[in-house]
């Protein structure tokens, strides 16, 4: 079946110059944005429950930038003022950057990493005598806390946020070619909302191994796993599926 459109479960993109902006221009399809899960902050009273003292720590390790966001939003709530000889850990370059929405990057201690957790090791390594906070999600990749501890590293986790599934009621009676997943709470939200969902003709797309393994288990068939060799993005997966769909459909 030709597609016609496809459900991106993340939300819209801010630029025109996105791949999937200019994938809908090229290929003629047309392409929604929706969240399937929603990030909600949590209190200082709840990180207090945790025995969290900001204070006590050197150095913070940022995964994501919604972790950089929750960090300073309890600072702020908890009256921490963080110290200029703070150092900040970050697993990619956009997580670094997305920092001066806090501080005079230009002054600070900060270390990056390429794009993986694991880039950070020889960094942490280096610093093994500071005290790291990790703040996260209520979810977190067990490879995280398993490759702090065989670093032996002074750490400790600060559940700060929550991943919680939207609200996908409206979707009820509107059908998509393709779903487009990205995190395993993605394939949870949409079993959530839609308890009984039979995929039929639908086509699932599907982002990382542990989202594959999570669809795959909850009964989907996948049609376009991302990341490959050829196709290490889903804009690039996503064209190529439907370049091979559109020769398929003239035949």
């Amino acid at each position: 079946m030709r597609v016609k459109n496809i459900l991106i479960s993340q939300p819209s993109p801010l630029s025109e110059s996105s791949p999937y902006i200019q994938l809908s221009k090229r290929e003629k399809v047309k392409i929604d944005f929706r969240p399937f899960i929603e990030i909600q902050g949590i209190s200082a009273t709840e990180v207090r429950k945790q025995k969290i003292d900001f204070s006590h720590f050197t150095a913070v390790i940022f995964t994501s930038k919604n972790a950089v966001d929750h960090y300073f939003r309890l600072a702020e709530q908890m009256r921490f003022k963080v110290p200029d000889a703070m150092r900040y850990f970050c697993q990619s370059e956009v997580i670094a950057y997305y920092l001066q929405k806090y501080i005079v990057y230009r002054k600070r201690k900060i270390y990056i990493g390429q794009k993986d957790f694991n880039d950070l090791i020889p960094l942490i390594k280096k610093y093994s005598q500071e005290k790291f906070l990790l703040p996260s999600s209520d979810i977190l990749k067990t490879e995280v806390p398993r490759t702090l501890e065989n670093l032996k590293a002074q750490w400790k986790r600060a559940i700060l946020y929550r991943t919680v599934s939207s609200d996908l009621s409206d979707l009820k009676d509107i059908s998509y070619d393709i779903l487009v997943f990205f995190t395993p709470s993605g394939i949870k939200s949409l079993f959530e909302n839609f308890p009984h969902f039979k995929q039929n003709t639908t086509r699932i797309a599907a982002f990382g191994k542990s989202t594959i393994d999570l669809a795959s288990k909850s009964g989907l068939k996948i049609d376009i796993q991302v990341p490959t060799p050829e196709t290490p993005s889903m804009a690039m997966a996503l064209e190529k599926y439907l370049k091979q769909n559109s020769a398929k459909s003239l035949r």
